[in-house]
């Protein structure tokens, strides 16, 4: 296991988990949301390649559409 930061809150993730996985487990859809991780924002089309790593501090940004 280990532990990284989503949104301010510690949560423990499986080793090896990738950013769109980690997605997927908190239901949140890869087209609706910007990810910072580190303070660096992540491109989708790296979604699938980057591994979390021990430590690591993502936010999450929903994009919520209205009118």
């Amino acid at each position: 296991m280990t532990t990284i930061q989503v949104n301010g809150e510690a949560r423990d993730c499986e080793e090896l988990l990738t950013i769109a996985q980690l997605l997927n487990e908190l239901g949140v859809p890869v087209d609706t949301v910007l990810v910072e991780r580190n303070r660096q924002v992540v491109a989708r089309t790296e979604f699938d390649k980057q591994r979390i790593e021990e430590g690591d501090v993502f936010e999450l940004v929903r994009f919520v559409g209205g009118g």
